[in-house]
């Protein structure tokens, strides 16, 4: 009796793990399958909309193909209209055919006008700076004139005749040493060393001290002053 108990027990114990191994992979299984059916509804629905969005598609392209097909009867019509108008072109060109030999090529044309438009300005410029030559020749004329406050008399009244020839001489000859200016004048060297020294330190010349023998020349003012009765004649 009691075997009998002990194996009903056993069977029981194998009969409920048995119900629960079962139930565990039903309860697997199900989730396998809920999982296999949210995929395909995700797929479903993933090719439901771009089933829709190709259809907007073809109803776009539809309306496009409409409108190409209402534009090429139009176009059509515009290019016999071209055709025409082509033709009559044709005819101009040949009845002027023989105008347009006899005239010459519009880039020749241009090319000359281009020409004459740079020796034009060319022309201009060298004008231009002739006349700011004359302007600043006038200038320094100007301030040539403003610099020199005194007449011709009075700045060389206090010179004697030897000193206005070398001043002269200066003026005609340019720079010159001592040496050179003695022969002209006819004095000893210490005599003209002294001269020019006198007439440089009383403002009537400018001295290059680069090298010895000193070499003198005439101020610009006094150059101006020496030139002048010779402009009014």
């Amino acid at each position: 009796m009691i075997e009998i108990i002990i194996l009903l027990g056993v069977l029981s114990v194998l009969t409920v793990v048995v119900a629960v191994f079962y139930t565990k992979r039903i309860r697997e299984a199900y989730e396998m399958y809920s999982k296999a059916k949210n995929a395909i509804d995700d797929i479903i629905i993933s090719f439901n909309r771009q089933l829709q969005s190709q259809e907007k598609r073809m109803e776009v392209s539809n309306q496009k193909i409409g409108v190409l097909f209402n534009n090429n009867e139009s176009f059509a019509e515009q290019l016999n209209t071209q055709k025409e108008r082509i033709t009559t072109l044709t005819e101009n060109v040949e009845s002027i055919s023989t105008v347009e030999k006899s005239v010459p090529p519009i880039q020749v044309l241009e090319k000359k006008i281009a020409e004459i438009e740079l020796a034009k300005d060319d022309l201009n410029k060298k004008v231009l700076e002739i006349q700011r030559q004359k302007l600043q020749q006038k200038e320094t004329e100007t301030k040539i004139e403003s610099a020199i406050p005194i007449k011709r008399e009075k700045a060389l009244a206090p010179l004697t005749e030897t000193e206005l020839g070398v001043l002269e001489f200066l003026a005609v000859e340019g720079e010159k040493t001592a040496p050179e200016i003695k022969n002209k004048i006819m004095l000893s060297r210490e005599h003209t060393a002294r001269l020019m020294k006198k007439l440089y330190e009383k403002g009537y010349l400018e001295r290059s001290a680069n090298r010895i023998p000193f070499k003198y020349s005439l101020k610009e003012e006094m150059q101006r002053i020496l030139r002048k009765p010779t402009q009014k004649s």
